[in-house]
Order: structure tokens, then sequence, then C-alpha cells
């Protein structure tokens, strides 16, 4: 499948940020148009774009003849129980709008990423199949598990080439965290790197799937690219690296900050958190479209530290510290 001129809809996110230059790397900064409702002025590709204003999608499709979108516009978990009324609208509303443009304009694919916010306490804990209870207990998840039918219904009512994955807990050194339950990730990594403690706001044993962010890029690319006879799944995809709790990703830190410490003090996240489930099947990507992610927990928490400006303690230095006690 050519993609010929790409539609990244909250391209100032955590994900669209990066997204929009691995895109521009693969496929030539022309044929890459990002937008959100946020203004950039550091890219002058960039186009302000309001996803739940329809005719404003209509203009911007029809302006760049846009045959391809990654629509990454979203309220996340966290933020969208504070504003569940403007989750509901950009989650929703939003999407609708992309499906329908996308229809008129006859655009060939349309990305929607979906999430384990899906996933509610009904479901099962571990090895988590993508056909199972979904019963979302946030707003969020909510629009998602509905974004998830809806990419499906216009596939199967229209032929619309939608497809989507449910992204894990994402980590990343290169944009801030933006309102979601895992953020405590990067937070966490952050504040070791700058010699300073945590005070996390899920509880230690809260196990939850991850993912680097290299590896989340490289799936949805992965997926677009995928030949469409392989698919028998379509927008609701299982991916992850790997599971950790808070305590774990601590543990890892210690390894490189010796007197790095966090407490726990769960806040209104932590009834998100419950909700999910500790570890997925992703057996479907890997059959489908041969998805394999290269970033376990200690090769993302070494980029991120390197990344992030600190430094690397290697098992040699250990070693010598340990013999010269």
């Amino acid at each position: 499948m050519t993609f010929e001129k790409i539609l990244v809809t909250g391209a100032g996110g955590q994900i669209g940020s990066e997204l929009v230059p691995y895109l521009s790397e693969v496929f030539g900064n022309d044929r890459v148009i990002p937008s959100d409702v946020r203004s950039n002025s550091s890219d002058n590709r960039f186009i302000s774009l309001d996803v739940t204003d329809r005719a404003a999608v209509d203009l911007a499709m029809d302006k760049y003849k846009i045959d391809t979108v990654f629509h990454l516009a979203a309220i996340l978990s966290a933020s969208g129980e504070k504003n569940p009324e403007l989750a509901y609208r950009v989650n929703i509303a939003g999407l609708y709008n992309i499906f329908e443009s996308a229809l008129k304009n006859r655009s060939k694919l349309v990305m929607t990423p979906s999430s384990i916010g899906v996933f509610g306490p009904d479901t099962p804990r571990e090895n988590v199949p993508i056909e199972t209870i979904t019963r979302p207990v946030t707003m969020y998840g909510i629009t998602k598990l509905m974004a998830e039918y809806l990419g499906n219904y216009y596939h199967a009512r229209f032929g619309l080439n939608a497809r989507g994955l449910r992204f894990p807990g994402l980590i990343s050194y290169k944009t801030p965290p933006g309102g979601g339950t895992t953020d405590y990730s990067i937070e966490m990594i952050r504040e070791a790197v700058k010699g300073k403690n945590y005070v996390c706001f899920l509880k230690e044993d809260s196990k939850l799937p991850m993912m680097y962010m290299p590896d989340a890029l490289q799936s949805l690319l992965k997926l677009a690219e995928a030949d469409d006879s392989r698919l028998k799944h379509r927008t609701d995809f299982n991916i992850t690296s790997f599971s950790i709790t808070p305590k774990q990703l601590e543990a890892e830190l210690r390894k490189h900050y010796k007197s790095f410490e966090v407490t726990y003090s769960p806040d209104f996240r932590q009834r998100i958190a419950d909700s999910w489930p500790g570890s997925l099947d992703v057996s479907a990507a890997v059959q489908e479209w041969d998805f394999h992610p290269n970033y376990d927990l200690r090769a993302t928490t070494e980029d991120m530290i390197v990344n992030l400006g600190g430094k690397i303690r290697t098992r040699e230095s250990n070693f010598l510290e340990a013999a010269n006690r």
C-alpha cells in the first residue's frame, strides 16, 4: 500500500509528536501533514484542526488530498475523568467526522489507535485475548471501545479500511506525560535522572502492560502497511512489550541510582489501573502482521536514562564499586 498524503491528527500529543518525524523520515516531509487543535509555529507543515468541527475536517481532507489518516486526537484516561464531556466529543464525535470525511474523500486508510482502557474490572487479569469481557469504567475506555466497534462498522458497511491497535502504557523521553494512568513510569524515570525521589500515584504492586515509544511507532506503521488479506481482526489488536509494577520499575532504576527512593500515595488513578489487566495475549498481532517489539524493561530504562542526560551504570562499574568498599 502506498501513502501519498498522510494527515496526523493530535500531532502535538505524546504519540503524534513522535509519529510525525517518524513518518516524515520514512515517506518524506512533503507527504506528512501534522495537525492539532493547538498551533505549532516550529513546523511550517502544521495545520490547526479541531476534529470536532466537521467542516474543518472536510476542508483539510480535500485541500491536502489526504489518502491516509493516523487519527491520534484524543482525551486520555485521567484527563477524561476530569472532563468526560470533552472526552466524548473529541474521542467519538471527532472520530465520526474523520470516518465520514475519509469516505467522502475516498481515503485509502484510517488508523485509529485504541487502548487497554477498553478493558474493565470483569476482564481476566492475565494473558487477556482480543475477544474477552470489555466493560470499561472510564469515559476514555468507553469511547475507545465504541471507536473499535465504529471502525469495524465502517469497514463492514462502507468498505473503509479502518485499522487499529490497543496501546498499553507508553514510555517516552521526548514528550512529557499527557494525562494517562501509566504516566507514573515516565515521571519516575525523569525524577530518578534528576537525582530526585518520586511519589507514585499508583500502588507499588499495580501490574500493567507497557511499551517503549519506538516499538509503538513501528507497530503503527507495520499494521498500516500489512497485507489486508492476512487481517482477521481490524481495530482491536492487543500489543505490549512487557508488564511491570511501579516497584519493579523502581528496582530497575535503583541499579543505576542507588539512593533513589519511591513512596506510594495512590490517587483517583488507582481505580482506573485496578480495572485494567496485567498482561495481554498478542498472538493475533504476531500472526496477522508480524508484531515484534524490540525493547524490554531493561533496554527501555537504559535508553530513557541516556536520552534524558543520565549515565548508565554498567555491570562492570557496579562490580568495581563493590570491590572498593
